[in-house]
């Protein structure tokens, strides 16, 4: 995660956020799951499983414990080398998705209702939602989803949604990302883009406008060829680390940042939090850019 502190101005080693690093912030996670990798230590405070109703946790994917390392690992088991955005925030993880990515609607309805069932209790005040539907998808369940990222918003969270890889036509951004009320994150990485590596090319970052011509996304941030912490498998040869690309991981850097400003701001309600992104962000030409790439040093002044 190196690369990605570089491009938005922020350094692990506090040069930016002096000692906000997300104590005392909740992170709600609605993704495949978790594994207990050393980078979490005893910051994972609830796991519920919507997909097999395991009660260990676990990540049969990868993608979620990827998420998690992206928002709030400490580094351990790298000597710090690869740290997240908040490497003191609380995890709390609802898997939704199953070994494949995929879930259905009311999986991640039931996510965000125990959301809604813990967040006062537990001090959640971010939700991170790197989840895209097919674009095929019916337009009642497109709507059920926005209406249930709308209700965690209404609530008073900061809701962070990935903006999908369906671009770069125009319309692209995946549900819930379309959501008005919610802070959309797309990729951004320059001379990145069109690059092949070992994942394949590059599928574009979804972007606007939406059926409700609301521009999307809101922000954008770096999302390719990201290292974060690997799930655990019997086999260690694995790695306790591993890279993904996609606007998943755009999204847990805009969220991670977001808990270091509520570490510092704890005051802040979901609304100040989005105007403060849009005053802070570094403009960018490009069209579909929203407001522009995350800057953290200046979000956190």
């Amino acid at each position: 995660m190196r690369r990605v502190k570089h491009l938005i101005g922020y350094q692990c080693e506090d040069t930016a956020s002096g000692n906000y690093l997300g104590q005392g912030i909740g992170i709600g996670v609605l993704d495949t799951g978790i594994s207990p990798h050393p980078d979490f230590g005893e910051r994972i405070r609830k796991f519920h499983d919507f997909v097999n109703q395991e009660q260990k946790m676990y990540d049969d994917s990868g993608h979620g414990t990827h998420v998690a390392g992206i928002l709030a690992g400490d580094g351990r088991a790298s000597r710090g080398y690869y740290k997240g955005m908040a490497p003191k925030a609380e995890l709390f993880i609802g898997k939704v998705l199953d070994k494949k990515g995929n879930g259905t609607v009311w999986n991640v309805i039931q996510g965000i209702e125990w959301i809604l069932s813990n967040y006062q209790e537990y001090g959640i005040r971010i939700v991170n939602i790197s989840v895209g539907t097919n674009p095929e998808l019916n337009k009642m369940q497109k709507r059920q989803l926005i209406l249930g990222v709308e209700r965690l918003w209404d609530a008073g969270l900061v809701v962070v949604a990935s903006a999908g890889n369906y671009g770069p036509k125009k319309g692209s951004v995946a549900v819930p990302g379309v959501s008005k009320k919610v802070i959309t994150v797309g990729v951004y990485d320059g001379e990145w883009m069109n690059h092949r590596y070992q994942e394949g090319l590059w599928k574009y970052s979804g972007i606007g406008p939406t059926d409700a011509c609301v521009i999307k996304p809101d922000v954008m941030a770096p999302g390719l060829r990201i290292i974060s912490c690997n799930r655990m498998r019997e086999n260690r040869k694995m790695g306790w680390y591993t890279t993904k690309s996609g606007t998943s991981m755009a999204a847990p850097v805009v969220a991670g940042a977001i808990a270091c400003l509520l570490s510092k701001y704890p005051d802040m309600s979901n609304v100040e939090v989005k105007l403060r992104l849009w005053e802070t962000c570094r403009r960018l030409k490009e069209e579909g850019t929203g407001w522009g790439m995350l800057n953290v040093e200046r979000l956190l002044k």
